[in-house]
C-alpha cells in the first residue's frame, strides 16, 4: 500500500521543506496517512536549532518509533546524527535538511512500491525543472510561506544555522517568481516572503537576472518584491536585516502594494553585548533605521526578537535594551532568554547569567513590551483596517482574523463580528473597537473584492 505518516517541526523555512517531501511522496504515489498506527513509515522533519527544540525533536521521534516503528528522520537535527542515533538507535535512516532526494531514497528502501500505471513515469520533483512547485501545502489555502533562499552567511556567536544548514543559496528571482504565480493562481491571498536572512537575497547569484513574464529579473529583493507586489496578493516580508536598501521597499508600503511589515531580527541594543553577538549596530543606529523608515510609511508594523540573559550582559545593558524599547516602541516583540546550543561559539564566552536572573531581565522586558504593546494597539481603535480570516470564532458571526500588521501564527489576532457570510480566505474591512495587550476587536465593515493580477505560465 505505501502508507507514509508525516510530523514537521521547527520553523516557516522547515514547513516549506516538508511541503516538499510531501510533495513527492504524493507524486511517488505513496499513501499519506495521519495517524501514526496506519503509517508502515513515519517521517520527522525536525529543528536543530536550540536545546528546547532539540529536545521536542527527540521526543518526537521517539513517539513515531513507539507508535510505529519504522522512521526516517530528516531536518536541521538530522546534520548531528549522532545526536539522534545515541538516543534513538532504532532509527531507520538519517537525512539532513531539505534533503528531499534523499528521504525519498531512504522511503523507497524501506517500502518499495510496484511499478503500476503511469505512477512510475511522473518526474521527480528533482528533475522536473522547478523543484518548488509544491503540490501539498501545510498552511490554509489563503497563505503560504514563499522561501527564497536557504542557508545564512552571517556568523552569530549564538548561532548554528551556517553549520546546519551552510552558506546562503538564493534561488533564481525567475524560480520565486513563477512559484509565486502558481500559488496565487491557486487561491493563495498572502505571500509570506523567507529566509535566514532575505535581506541578502541573491548577494551569492551576484543578483544575475532570470526570464519572467517576458522580461529580465535580477535576484536582488527590492526587484523580487516589486514583482510580487504586482500578483495581487498579500506580500509580508520576515527575516530582513536593516541594510541601506530595505530602505527603498518603504515607498511600496507606503503606497500600499507591500504589507507595511517588516519583520527586523534586532536581537540586543548595546554594542557592547551585540558585538559579542557577532551582530551590526546598536540602540541609535538601529533608533536612526525605525525613524527613517517610518518617516516614509507611519503605519509601519515592525516585529524584532530580542535576547536576554547572554554572556557578559549587564545590568547596563539590560537597561540600554529597555530604553530602546521604550523610545522605539515596536509593535510586535519576541523576547527569549539565552541558552547554550551545541556548537555555538558563544558557550565559550565568559560571564554566563545565572538562569534566574535571566528569568527577573526577562520579565521585565516583557513587562515594558507589554505596556508598549497596548498603547499601540489602543491607538487603533476606531480606524477601519484591512484583515484577512483565517478561522471562524467561538460566537456566532465572529471570525479570527489578522490585520496588514499581524503574521500568521506569531502576531495578534482581530476578533470581529460579522454577519456570518463571511469565509475563511476572505478580506474584509474592519472597524476596531476595542483593544488589549496583544489582540484587537472590531466589527466587519464589508467583505473586499480579490482579483489577482496573475498571468498564469506553463
Amino acid at each position: 500500500m505505501g502508507r507514509v505518516g508525516f510530523v514537521s517541526l521547527g520553523c516557516p523555512k522547515a514547513l516549506v521543506d516538508s511541503e516538499r517531501i510531501l510533495t513527492q511522496l504524493r507524486v511517488e504515489g505513496y499513501d499519506l496517512v495521519d495517524r501514526f498506527e496506519d503509517a508502515e513509515v513515519v517521517v520527522v522533519n525536525t529543528c536543530g536549532f536550540i536545546t528546547p527544540a532539540v529536545e521536542e525533536s527527540l521526543d518526537a521521534i521517539g513517539e513515531a518509533i513507539e507508535r510505529s516503528g519504522t522512521v526516517v528522520v530528516t531536518g536541521c537535527l538530522g546534520e548531528r546524527p549522532e545526536t539522534i542515533m545515541e538516543r534513538h538507535p532504532r532509527v531507520a535512516a538519517v537525512t539532513g535538511q531539505a534533503d528531499v532526494t534523499g528521504v525519498m531514497r531512504e522511503v523507497r528502501r524501506l517500502l518499495p512500491l510496484d511499478p503500476a500505471g503511469f505512477t512510475g513515469l511522473l518526474p521527480l520533483a528533482s528533475e522536473a525543472g522547478r523543484p518548488d512547485t509544491r503540490a501539498v501545502k501545510l498552511t490554509p489555502r489563503h497563505y503560504a510561506y514563499l522561501k527564497i533562499a536557504e542557508g545564512c552567511n552571517h556568523r552569530c556567536s549564538f548561532c548554528i544555522i551556517p553549520s546546519l544548514r551552510g552558506d546562503q543559496v538564493s534561488r533564481d528571482a525567475a524560480d520565486v517568481l513563477f512559484e509565486a504565480t502558481r500559488l496565487v493562481a491557486g487561491g493563495t491571498k498572502e505571500l509570506v516572503v523567507i529566509a535566514q536572512d532575505s535581506s541578502a537575497y541573491g548577494s551569492d547569484l551576484r543578483h544575475r537576472t532570470s526570464r519572467y513574464a517576458e522580461r529580465d529579473v535580477a535576484a536582488h529583493l527590492v526587484p523580487l518584491v516589486r514583482e510580487l507586489s504586482g500578483l495581487g496578493a498579500w506580500v509580508r516580508l520576515h527575516y530582513v536585516y536593516p541594510y541601506p536598501h530595505v530602505r527603498d521597499l518603504i515607498p511600496l508600503m507606503a503606497e500600499g502594494s507591500l504589507l507595511p511589515y517588516l519583520d527586523v531580527p534586532l536581537q540586543h541594543a548595546s554594542p557592547r553585548v551585540l558585538r559579542a553577538m557577532r551582530r551590526p549596530g546598536g540602540a541609535e543606529s538601529h533608533l536612526d533605521t525605525i525613524r527613517a523608515w517610518r518617516s516614509i510609511c507611519p503605519d509601519l508594523v515592525i516585529r524584532s526578537t530580542f535576547i536576554v540573559g547572554f554572556p557578559g550582559e549587564t545590568e547596563d545593558d539590560v537597561d540600554m535594551l529597555l530604553d530602546f524599547l521604550a523610545a522605539a516602541e515596536l509593535d510586535r516583540v519576541g523576547v527569549f532568554t539565552y541558552s547554550e546550543v551545541p556548537g555555538a561559539d558563544a558557550n565559550a564566552l565568559p560571564g554566563h547569567v545565572p538562569e534566574d536572573v535571566k528569568q527577573e531581565r526577562y520579565a521585565r522586558v516583557m513587562t515594558l513590551q507589554q505596556h508598549v504593546s497596548t498603547t499601540r494597539l489602543a491607538a487603533k481603535v476606531g480606524r477601519v483596517l484591512r484583515a484577512i480570516v483565517d478561522d471562524y470564532g467561538t460566537l456566532p458571526g465572529e471570525v479570527v482574523a489578522r490585520t496588514e500588521g499581524d503574521a500568521p501564527g506569531i502576531d495578534g489576532v482581530l476578533r470581529c463580528e460579522t454577519d456570518g457570510t463571511v469565509k475563511i480566505g476572505d478580506l474584509i474591512e474592519a472597524r476596531v473597537t476595542g483593544s488589549d495587550a496583544y489582540d484587537l476587536t472590531g466589527t466587519c465593515v464589508r467583505t473586499l473584492p480579490w482579483r489577482p493580477a496573475v498571468p498564469v505560465f506553463g
